[in-house]
């Protein structure tokens, strides 16, 4: 890969990552909730035999990509996230996470519209939920890239853990952060991007880019904050406490409910089991959701998720509660 910034939407990212594997492992399957992408009509027209479109019926599309990994298939199971994630979950939970205990299940659900990348939709199609409830799930794999490198580098991976994961992706086309999937490793689950004197940003998908905007503005003012970007949601914690504990104060930043089991309440409990006396700031959103029509900074305006409501919180020391003692 040439290190050079394109920008690409991860869904085809991941699609044509697979397209490529399923010429060399014919076990390979890729279904669909009736939804598709400009990389999957490829990938239908040369594997029909392996490409199944299930119709708008996210709840079907567990149980057949559940029966495909029964017998040995590993399965790729395509839909709009928020319905993926909350309209099929009880085929999530009792054909997945509790099989998946007793036996192999490979079967890789790829949710499109994480956060609130389907702005305009209205918060029907907005996604604010999903890590807190797919995180709460045993035996599955929570994951969440911030760019489509991270994505593409998701196939690899996806093949080797031998597990039921979720992977929530971007709906819109992003930028690169990464210039390598080499510099992926699924199983440490995140990434120093910046190194800071006291502050820290941690956040995951899409806030990746946000914060990291603000890291490299404050950067230039003379103002070391590091960040460190989530895409596994299952952590290495000892490696990532010992990049936390130089740090006095941490910034959790996600385009979700805060103080609700997401990112925030993860990190929470990484160092509290890791003792580290650090303060916690969460950033997202509010306990509500956010009707106001407009795009993506309009919404991130109304639930104070802005650059200005962030670099404010960065700020303010004050606003800073001790999680720790």
């Amino acid at each position: 890969m040439n290190d050079t910034v394109s920008v690409k939407t991860m869904r085809d990212a991941i699609i044509s990552a697979v397209y490529e594997k399923m010429f060399h492992n014919d076990r390979i399957f890729f279904l669909a909730a009736d939804f598709g992408a400009p990389s999957l009509d490829k990938l239908r027209e040369d594997f029909p035999e392996r490409f199944i479109n299930v119709g708008i019926a996210e709840q079907n599309l567990v149980n057949v990509a559940a029966g495909l990994a029964g017998e040995g298939f590993i399965v790729y199971a395509y839909a709009i996230t928020g319905f993926l994630s909350m309209r099929a979950y009880e085929q999530i939970r009792v054909n997945l996470a509790l099989s998946a205990q007793h036996r192999s299940l490979n079967v890789n659900l790829v949710g499109v519209g994480a956060g609130v990348s389907y702005d305009v939709a209205g918060p029907t199609h907005h996604c604010l939920e999903d890590i807190s409830i797919m995180r709460t799930l045993p035996n599955i794999v929570s994951c969440s890239p911030c760019d489509w490198v991270t994505a593409e580098s998701f196939v690899d991976f996806s093949i080797e853990c031998n597990v039921p994961k979720y992977i929530r992706l971007d709906g819109k086309p992003l930028p690169n952060i990464y210039m390598s999937c080499d510099q992926i490793n699924w199983q440490k689950g995140f990434n120093e991007l910046a190194s800071g004197d006291e502050s820290c940003f941690v956040s995951t998908g899409y806030m990746t880019h946000k914060a990291l905007e603000i890291v490299n503005e404050l950067s230039q003012q003379g103002h070391n904050v590091g960040l460190i970007d989530i895409f596994n949601l299952a952590p290495d914690e000892d490696t990532l406490a010992e990049k936390l504990e130089k740090y006095t104060r941490i910034f959790t930043v996600e385009e979700g409910f805060k103080d609700r089991g997401g990112l925030d309440s993860l990190m929470r409990s990484i160092l509290g089991r890791k003792g580290l006396n650090v303060e916690l700031k969460s950033l997202g959103f509010a306990d509500k959701y956010i009707f106001k029509s407009g795009g993506r900074d309009v919404i991130h305006e109304e639930a104070s998720l802005s650059k200005k409501h962030l670099l404010s919180a960065v700020n303010n020391k004050t606003e800073l509660s001790k999680t720790f003692n």
